[in-house]
């Protein structure tokens, strides 16, 4: 089978024909490598590829397969971690320079996990400085694979570009303002924020720990519950995790919607909105209609407050989390990741009192809200992708800041699960993107609504117009 038959393919398609023997787990991974060699001297979404030793271990999937020991799922299947995932055969730089020199001696729970199911390893994903709003000025940013002159999102920027782009079938990104909901969404992906403590943290590098999620970026529903199934439960290492058992989540793909109480707030999911954004969830809308879901009509919790006391309790989290090397190597720093730390250095114990209060009601009125409807949609974004140029008009508007989380932080803050997938495009021939939003510990039934979407639809199925090298870059 050729590259270019395979690349695009989703996961589970892989896995089958691994399974049954029409592809190899050499074969598969190669393919990978060798178009990560051609394409990411244009889109650098790599930070570490580790060649050999991906190589090494599809090798020994072959063999295993030979002997009847199929892993599940990912056996053989090619994907990438973000750069703050702990690897004992690969630095973890966590898009920072102080961290250039560090490789642990142990993997976080989440690659050892995903190792264990049996998936090969092709490297490490570029990502912002300590998975913050930015990329370190000595780092080079991904380009968005549909537009390079248009955002890529933050932080998980190589996770979404490396999946678009047909660089590896699945990718692990990190959520704590809206990382794995942003690139999904610039990059048309679908990609699952999980409930807080469903997903292990342990050896992951935080930007804020109760605000921190990690889980799947990938190309269609179905494949980010075969990676979010091997990746979620309880870890002994990491005493915030849940502990509660993992449910079947690829036995929700291809159950039916019929009934399901969807929810929307139409003043929050469409007011002041772009007109492509709303125009492409109310036709979602319609959609799950046409499934046989129920739209019910809800009224979902100030939100504005919410996003103000995130930013706050962000960056106190963050000062605490690089308290070690910061201020005293403040000079290898970005200018972004800097001022956020220096805000949190400057929060009074009372402002963090009054946050956390806040976050404690908006959580329960938010619970309230799931007694409801089983599920909400709402867009990802209120405003098209925005070009480069604006993203750097923008940084200095707080106003806009809050625009641009108002979908996203509020389920970081709740610490409740989302699923994000493309539904359109724009004027621009972008992707637009919604998110369906549930209960905590609810993946299961967001991962039966998106698949049900996805099976009337082929949004999820587009792919971006990638540049070539030219003759110069090829050189």
């Amino acid at each position: 089978m050729s590259e270019r038959e395979l690349h695009y393919k989703s996961l589970t398609e892989v896995s089958r024909l691994i399974r049954d023997g029409e592809l190899s787990c050499v074969e598969a991974t190669r393919a990978m490598l060798d178009r990560i060699d051609r394409l990411d001297r244009v889109y650098v979404s790599y930070a570490t590829v580790c060649r050999e030793r991906a190589l090494q271990q599809a090798r020994r999937l072959d063999g295993e397969l030979a002997c009847g020991n199929w892993r599940g799922p990912l056996h053989g299947v090619p994907l990438a971690v973000k750069d703050l995932c702990y690897t004992s055969f690969a630095p973890t730089r966590g898009g920072t320079r102080i961290h250039d020199a560090f490789t642990p001696d142990f993997d976080a729970t989440v690659v050892a996990r995903l190792e264990t199911a049996g998936a090969v390893t092709l490297g490490k994903l570029a990502m912002t400085e300590g998975a913050y709003t930015s990329h370190h000025p000595a780092i080079a940013y991904p380009p968005n694979p549909w537009n390079e002159d248009y955002w890529v999102g933050s932080s998980s920027t190589g996770s979404g570009v490396a999946t678009a782009a047909g660089l590896c079938f699945g990718s692990i990104g990190s959520d704590t303002g809206g990382s794995i909901r942003f690139p999904s969404a610039t990059c048309g992906l679908t990609g699952i924020k999980p409930t807080w403590g469903r997903v292990s943290r342990h050896g992951v590098f935080a930007l804020a720990d109760s605000l921190d999620h990690l889980g799947p970026m990938t190309r269609s529903a179905a494949d980010a519950a075969a990676m979010l199934q091997a990746i979620a439960g309880w870890d002994r290492n990491d005493p915030t995790s849940i502990d509660a058992a993992v449910p079947d989540y690829l036995a929700e793909v291809g159950a039916s919607v019929r009934d399901l109480r969807i929810g929307i707030d139409r003043d929050y999911a469409l007011g002041g909105v772009d007109p492509d954004n709303a125009k492409a969830l109310q036709a979602a809308i319609a959609v799950f209609e046409q499934l046989g879901a129920r739209i019910v009509e809800v009224k979902f919790p100030p939100y504005r407050d919410a996003v103000a006391a995130w930013n706050l309790l962000c960056s106190v989290e963050t000062a605490r989390a690089h308290a070690t090397t910061y201020p005293s190597r403040k000079e290898e720093y970005g200018p972004a990741l800097a001022q956020l730390i220096d805000l949190g250095l400057q929060a009074s114990g009372l402002e963090v009192a009054q946050g956390a209060v806040r976050r404690l009601e908006f959580s329960g009125a938010l619970h309230s809200l799931f007694s409801e409807v089983d599920c909400m949609i709402l867009p990802t974004m209120p405003l098209p992708i925005p070009s480069l140029a604006q993203m750097s008009e923008y940084g200095a508007d707080p106003e806009v800041l809050l625009s641009i989380l108002r979908f996203t932080a509020p389920f970081d803050f709740s610490g409740t699960p989302t699923v994000v997938m493309p539904n359109g495009f724009d004027a621009n021939g972008l992707p637009t993107s919604m998110q369906l939003a549930g209960p905590r510990l609810g993946e299961g039934v967001l991962v039966r609504a998106a698949h049900a979407f996805q099976s009337m639809t082929d949004w999820h199925l587009r792919t971006p117009p990638l540049r070539a090298l030219s003759a110069t870059e090829a050189r």
